[in-house]
C-alpha cells in the first residue's frame, strides 16, 4: 500500500474558513429564521464592474467563431497582458518577461512551495494568511503542530507592540520569509522604512521574501509603498505575489501575478526565474483566455476607474465598520481597534477573551459572522478579523446590531 503524505497528517484538524462556514451552518441549521450577515471571509461581494464585464463577454462571444476562437495560451501569460501589469504597477521596476499569469494569489503561493523542497527553513509573520504555513506543512518544510504553532516554523509575533512589524532576530540564514503588505489579517500596511529594514535583513542574510501584496489595491496613503519594488535592493531577494480578487472582484474569476526579477538567485547561481518559469509551464497550464481580457480591461483607463470605484466603496463600509467598533459599548469594555484605512480588515482586540469564544458570542447576539484571530497564528488570540466585504445594506444592518453588542 501506498503511504500518505505525512505533511496532510501533520496538518490541523481544519483549515481556519472552512471551519467558520462550518460553524455558520450549524447555527443556521438552528435558528433557520436568522439573517446571518457575513464580515468574516474576505471575499467581495458587489457586481464586476461593466468595462471590465464588457470586454470578457465579448471575447468569449468570439470564442463562438472561427476567427475568434482560442485555445491554449502561453502558460505565462498573455504577452500583451504581461507587459500591461509591467508598465502600470512596475515602470522601472519589473519587465514584462518577469511577469506570471496565473489562476490567483492563493494558488501561487501553493505552488511557489515547489521551488524551495522540504529542507529550507520558513519564518512567517504571527499572525498571517494560513496558506503559507499549511504549504508549506503539506511539502514537509514544517512537521507537526503544537500549542505554540508547526514544528519548523519561525513565528514572528506581529503586535500593537511592535506596531505590527516583526523583529526578524530570529529568522535563520537562508530562509523564506512570508510577508504580507497590506497584512491579512492584521489591516497593517507597512512603510518603505519597514520594508527597507525587511529587505536589507534578506540580502545581508541569504534570504527570499514571498511577498504577499494582494491588498495593494487598498492603500490610500500616499507615502506608503505598493510594491516591493519601490525598495532599493528588493529586485536581488524577492518575489512578489498579487491578484486581481480584490482590485476588480475576481475572486471567482480568478487571476492573478507573481513577478520573479531576474536578479534573484538560488545558492549555485541559478536564476529563480528559470525553475518558476518551469514550474508554470509544467504544473500549470495558464489562465483562463476570458479572465484574462477581463484583466486586461482593468489595466486601461476605464478599467482603472471602475476599479478605484470598487475598492473605494469596500473602503467606506470599513470606516462605517470602525465608528460602530469604536462605538461606547465597546469602548466602555476596553476593546482596541486597529485600523488605518489602508485595508479591507478591521483588526480587533478583545482583552482578556478567546478569539474562538468571541466569534460564537457574536454569531448568537447579533448573527455575525466574523473571524477569530487565533486561526490566523498564536498572536492572533484574543483578535476577530471584520472583513469590509459586503453590501452596504448589510454593512448597516450590521453595524447596528454590533452597536448593542454587550462585551461581559
Amino acid at each position: 500500500m501506498i503511504e500518505r503524505n505525512p505533511g496532510f497528517s501533520n496538518l490541523q484538524a481544519g483549515y481556519l474558513f472552512p471551519e467558520v462556514a462550518k460553524r455558520r451552518r450549524e447555527y443556521q441549521a438552528k435558528h433557520p429564521d436568522a439573517k446571518i450577515i457575513s464580515l468574516g471571509i474576505g471575499n467581495t461581494t458587489e457586481p464586476l464592474t461593466p468595462h471590465i464585464t464588457k470586454a470578457m463577454v465579448d471575447y468569449a462571444k468570439s470564442l463562438a467563431t472561427a476567427k475568434g476562437y482560442s485555445g491554449y495560451g502561453d502558460e505565462q501569460g498573455l504577452t500583451e497582458l504581461r507587459e500591461k501589469i509591467a508598465n502600470v504597477y512596475y515602470p522601472k521596476m519589473a519587465s514584462a518577461d518577469e511577469v506570471f499569469i496565473s489562476d490567483g494569489a492563493k494558488c501561487d503561493i501553493a505552488r511557489i512551495q515547489t521551488l524551495f523542497g522540504k529542507k529550507v527553513e520558513v519564518a512567517v509573520q504571527d499572525p498571517a494568511y494560513p496558506v503559507y504555513v499549511d504549504g508549506s506543512v503539506v511539502v514537509g518544510a514544517a512537521g507537526k503542530a503544537s500549542k505554540s504553532g508547526y514544528k519548523g516554523i519561525t513565528y514572528l509575533p506581529c503586535t500593537a507592540e511592535n506596531d505590527f512589524f516583526p523583529d526578524f532576530s530570529k529568522v535563520k540564514p537562508d530562509s523564506l520569509i512570508y510577508f504580507c503588505s497590506p497584512n491579512n489579517p492584521t489591516g497593517a500596511a507597512a512603510t518603505k522604512a519597514q520594508l527597507k529594514k525587511l529587505v536589507d535583513f534578506a540580502l545581508k542574510n541569504g534570504c527570499i521574501i514571498i511577498y504577499d501584496a494582494a491588498y495593494f489595491a487598498f492603500i490610500r496613503n500616499p507615502k506608503l509603498p505598493k510594491t516591493i519594488y519601490e525598495i532599493p535592493g528588493a529586485r536581488k531577494c524577492a518575489i512578489e505575489i498579487n491578484s486581481f480578487s480584490k482590485l476588480a472582484g475576481f475572486t471567482g474569476v480568478r487571476l492573478g501575478w507573481s513577478v520573479v526579477p531576474s536578479q534573484l538567485k538560488f545558492a549555485d547561481g541559478t536564476p529563480v526565474k528559470q525553475d518558476w518559469n518551469r514550474v508554470m509551464t509544467t504544473l500549470f497550464n495558464g489562465a483562463s483566455n476570458i479572465a484574462q481580457r477581463g484583466g486586461l480591461a482593468a489595466l486601461d483607463e476605464e478599467g482603472l476607474k471602475e476599479t478605484k470605484g470598487l475598492v473605494d466603496y469596500y473602503l467606506e463600509n470599513a470606516s462605517l465598520m470602525k465608528e460602530t467598533l469604536t462605538g461606547p459599548n465597546f469602548k466602555e469594555a476596553g476593546v482596541k481597534v486597529f485600523y488605518t484605512g489602508d485595508s479591507p480588515y478591521l483588526w480587533v482586540q478583545f482583552p482578556g477573551m478567546k478569539s474562538w469564544d468571541v466569534f460564537d458570542r457574536i454569531l448568537d447576539e447579533c448573527h455575525v459572522v466574523t473571524t477569530p484571530g487565533s486561526g490566523f497564528g498564536p498572536a492572533g488570540e484574543s483578535y476577530i478579523r471584520f472583513s469590509c466585504f459586503g453590501h452596504r445594506a448589510d454593512i448597516k444592518e450590521a453595524c447596528k446590531r454590533l452597536s448593542k453588542f454587550i462585551i461581559k
